[in-house]
């Protein structure tokens, strides 16, 4: 009998040995190999920076290995922004209703609070069991029925609470006007305005410090009607019209260049960095001139292939300038916020070129220049940064 099974193991796998050892290198392999860098709290850091509407937008929910949030959070401090973006999922902390895990949010948390920065905390994500059924097979998970506004409402105030003192600044979801974010359905802007309703005092009781965002509006020119979206300016009028303002502490705004510089004039029929002063003349028009912007994405990119890009060197100025634009010209923006400071992994194609370090923690040209702004690095004169007009 075992000889029967000799034979057949060895016909099965003639060079079993070769496996045997193969394996056995591979055990001591991951045995020897280093261990990932620990990711030891320092001393409590604080910010230097001449600039204080300077802020960036992280990608850090994703990140695996604790060192590199760290790392990330490092460069920030030493970019000299004070502040920080960042997506807390939904999904990803209440799995389960009621049933909460806070171990991905709290990390970040740690390692923002210890370099000295605060967090503009973004929320969305729907979890499987806040879906009806057919959400749940059909739709991605930017889908919200209006079921479930109580379930979401619940949520941020249990946040504004954990995290009251430390995050007192939430976005309330992202580009609604667009149907893909909002759950591949027809934008609704007045079903948006019965979300933020729904929020608004459960999160004020859960944390009187609160300023509630309503959610940055995709710079788009889609017309009433498109399944694809709906213009932003279109959209935002359309929020007060429905009683929005009752609702909201403060204005989140998208607003990138694309391939004009900063200090192009804004217009209607177009997009770029000065359509922010588009939005906030809705704001006053309403007489809601009280509040507060955030700019939470803004920038250029420079993929030699995208045909809404820039060269890099432009892309440096351009950005610096931005920031003296809004310093000289936008007293109500709070912040100004990069689009973004690094990616886990690179994508491979073009929102790479939004990114200011690599993901190997390579600082490009226009996070140098970004640096030398921010700490005042840059002498009376930049020397290769023109102001704007000149």
């Amino acid at each position: 009998m075992m000889n029967g099974l000799n034979t057949l193991w060895k016909t099965l796998f003639p060079h079993w040995r070769w496996y045997l050892r193969g394996g056995l290198v591979s055990i001591i392999l991951v045995a020897l190999a280093p261990a990932p860098p620990r990711a030891v709290l320092e001393a409590q850091q604080t910010v230097e920076t001449t600039k204080s509407q300077v802020c960036v937008h992280t990608r850090l929910i994703d990140e695996v290995f604790e060192w590199k949030i760290q790392r990330s959070l490092q460069m920030v401090r030493e970019m000299g922004a004070d502040t920080i973006v960042e997506f807390f999922p939904w999904a990803y902390a209440e799995p389960g209703d009621g049933i909460y895990s806070w171990d991905s949010f709290d990390r970040i948390v740690r390692h923002a609070r210890n370099q000295g920065l605060h967090i503009i905390a973004r929320m969305g994500l729907v979890p499987f069991w806040a879906r009806d059924d057919i959400a749940e097979q059909s739709t991605t998970l930017n889908y919200l029925p209006e079921d479930s506004f109580s379930d979401f409402a619940d949520f941020v105030a249990v946040f504004a609470a954990r995290y009251a003192g430390v995050i007192d600044h939430i976005i309330i979801w992202n580009e609604p006007n667009l149907s893909f974010e909002w759950g591949y359905r027809p934008v609704d802007p007045e079903g948006y305005v019965r979300l933020l309703q729904a929020i608004y005092a459960p999160a004020h009781a859960a944390n009187p410090n609160v300023v509630i965002l309503a959610a940055p509006l995709a710079p788009t020119l889609e017309p009433p009607g498109s399944p694809h979206g709906l213009n932003d300016l279109l959209y935002l009028q359309a929020l007060y019209d429905a009683g929005a303002a009752a609702f909201f502490d403060a204005l989140a705004v998208h607003t990138y260049g694309f391939t004009e510089p900063p200090e192009a004039e804004p217009g209607d029929t177009v997009l770029n960095f000065r359509r922010a002063e588009l939005l906030h003349s809705v704001m006053v028009a309403y007489g809601d001139t009280a509040k507060p912007v955030y700019i939470t994405e803004s920038g250029w990119n420079d993929n030699p292939r995208w045909t809404k890009a820039v060269r890099p060197s432009e892309r440096a100025a351009y950005t610096v300038n931005s920031y003296r634009w809004a310093e000289e010209n936008w007293p109500w923006a709070d912040k100004l916020c990069t689009w973004v400071l690094r990616y886990p992994a690179n994508t491979g194609t073009y929102p790479d070129n939004f990114t200011l370090i690599t993901p190997d923690f390579e600082p490009k040209p226009v996070y140098n220049a970004l640096q030398e702004y921010a700490r005042g690095w840059e002498g009376s004169d930049a020397l290769w940064l023109p102001a704007p007009g000149e």
